[in-house]
């Protein structure tokens, strides 16, 4: 049974406020914490941005803005919490030295997650009091819309605190992935991160535009991984035979030299060819502009990929 009825932020950007956001629609009081000056003026700010995308996805019942406090000190924002996430810069000692703090003053009892993309949780975990209640939760941005969390165990967390926060998460009606074994960047990045490399490498060279290699993603392959994913998208390409007959006919072709593994080295060349690139594509929009266009579709977009995930893939129900 799930025994959680405060969540505490420690750290309030981009996805400390998304995890708020979150929080709060699901009906539980939240308490966050931040020591940079106004930090709570654009805390606040955030929350009443990212409302209405919430309240179009569906409120749990209880959902209010006014369950929100804010607090300076990560000490008062986690003493009398049952769950904390931490978002802070993503600085190996910055992390170690606040999740210090927050085990050092937080219940015994109380689960701790770490929203890094990138640094393993044993790492995080080696200088704890309690490193058996430390999970690594890595969620997506923004964290209010897109379901997926990774959760990540490091070797002293123990199977039972893995459950509780996986029931917790999943109480935020997130689509929970357990990653297996801890390893850099989890899963989702690294995925990411390799299409990020070899579109780097298309507009270095010459090949393409920021703008193409967009339309190249979004018009093709993006539209069938919101569904699928590349594995079956894959066995879907192997016609009737499906994956046995997909690597059978293009499976040498994975010898060839198609991808480059490392990033290129970021000249200004390829500085200024990807910055205005980007500038060119936003078309005159504000970021604040682009942020909504993309929130707004990713709304609609939510509502009918579920309607297609498998159901093992599907998050909860609203």
């Amino acid at each position: 049974m799930l025994s959680i009825k405060q969540a505490a932020i420690v750290g309030t950007g981009v996805i400390g406020n998304g995890w708020i956001v979150r929080m709060l629609a699901q009906g539980y009081d939240v308490i966050a914490a931040d020591p940079a000056e106004g930090a709570e003026e654009r805390m606040r700010r955030a929350v009443e941005q990212s409302w209405p995308y919430v309240e179009a996805l569906g409120l749990a019942e209880g959902a209010s803005k006014d369950r929100l406090t804010f607090v300076k000190d990560t000490e008062e924002a986690v003493k009398n919490a049952d769950f904390i996430q931490e978002n802070v810069p993503e600085v190996e000692e910055l992390k170690q030295s606040v999740l210090q703090t927050i085990d050092k003053h937080a219940k015994p009892d109380a689960i701790i997650g770490s929203s890094t993309s990138g640094i393993m949780p044993s790492e995080l975990q080696e200088n704890l009091l309690h490193p058996e209640r430390f999970v690594v939760a890595h969620p997506f941005h923004p964290v209010y819309i897109l379901p997926l969390v990774e959760v990540v165990a490091g070797k002293q967390t123990t199977s039972e605190n893995v459950d509780k926060a996986k029931a917790f998460y999943e109480s935020l009606n997130m689509s929970v992935l357990l990653v297996r074994h801890e390893i850099e960047g989890h899963i989702a990045d690294r995925l990411i991160e390799a299409i990020w490399r070899e579109s780097l490498h298309i507009v270095n060279e010459g090949i393409a535009t920021t703008e193409e290699v967009d339309k190249a993603f979004t018009h093709g392959a993006g539209m069938r991984y919101a569904q699928y994913g590349p594995f079956l998208t894959f066995h879907l390409a192997g016609g009737e035979g499906g994956m046995r007959h997909m690597l059978k006919q293009f499976g040498p072709a994975l010898k060839k030299p198609w991808t480059k593994l490392e990033a290129p080295e970021l000249t200004d060349e390829l500085y200024d060819k990807v910055v205005s690139g980007c500038e060119h594509q936003s078309n005159g929009m504000s970021m604040s502009e682009l942020d909504q266009n993309r929130n707004e579709f990713l709304v609609k977009l939510y509502d009918l990929v579920q309607e297609y995930w498998p159901k093992e893939q599907t998050a909860v129900k609203r």
